[in-house]
């Protein structure tokens, strides 16, 4: 069948962006507990066109995802979008997949946490990836303060974290980063004079946060935002580092 959308345009007008979206794909996860883990992605999937392109056949991204099985490492995110580069003949090459995942601790008393997940990438003549995970937290002991700040019990808010990678790191080693610091800061809390006691804010998390994350050689760049989740109104804070 002749490819009519992939025709010499000689209106010399560059598509910004063409793609798909809002894909439901199963995909495989690398999982440091039991090696693999099975989940639902949404993908979306799109290129930058020259000008003489008129377009490109849509069924094309999903013969380039079908050809990787669902199997989703960095390596394979990055071969994704340099054959969706290649073989679109684009200029530019970018996806995005947000899936949850799955993991048991931390401070669900052994329930299974659900984690929200999103890997980013991009691709012209280098690629640049990022992951963001979205990490639950319910700090213990904390007492909700005149201002309104909801009591600890339940959902407290989340810390998000989207971070470049210098090597290689696992989800779950990210989540332990957060529960580490979360133990640290409740801990220090605890052996506060009362008189000296104070709200444990999200600056104070994000801040925290952002010292553990710094310390760790396997991340170039990070971006923490924590928001803490109260009725009627929200907090949060942000911090970033510099690219090393």
């Amino acid at each position: 069948m002749k490819d009519i959308q992939n025709q010499e345009d000689h209106r010399r007008i560059a598509i910004e962006k063409v793609g798909v979206k809002e894909i439901s794909y199963p995909i495989t996860v690398l999982d440091k507990a039991h090696q693999k883990q099975h989940t639902v992605a949404t993908v979306n999937m799109s290129v930058n066109l020259p000008h003489h392109f008129k377009g490109t056949h849509m069924s094309r991204f999903i013969e380039i995802l079908n050809k990787f099985h669902g199997e989703i490492t960095l390596a394979s995110f990055h071969q994704i979008l340099e054959e969706m580069k290649t073989k679109l003949e684009a200029q530019q090459a970018h996806i995005e997949m947000e899936f949850p995942y799955f993991l048991h601790g931390g401070y669900a008393n052994g329930i299974a946490s659900e984690y929200r997940c999103t890997m980013t990438g991009s691709y012209d003549s280098t690629d640049d990836l990022t992951l963001e995970i979205k990490v639950p937290i319910s700090p213990p002991g904390i007492k909700s303060s005149a201002t309104g700040l909801p009591h600890s019990l339940g959902h407290w808010g989340n810390a998000i974290i989207c971070v470049r990678f210098a090597n290689f790191i696992w989800l779950e080693d990210l989540i332990d980063i957060v529960d580490r610091v979360l133990s640290h800061d409740v801990t220090y809390q605890a052996g506060t004079p009362p008189s000296e006691k104070q709200i444990l804010s999200a600056e104070q998390i994000a801040s925290d946060l952002g010292m553990a994350l710094t310390d760790t050689k396997e991340i170039r760049w990070f971006q923490v935002t924590v928001e803490n989740l109260a009725e009627g109104f929200s907090t949060f804070a942000t911090i970033a580092s510099t690219p090393r």
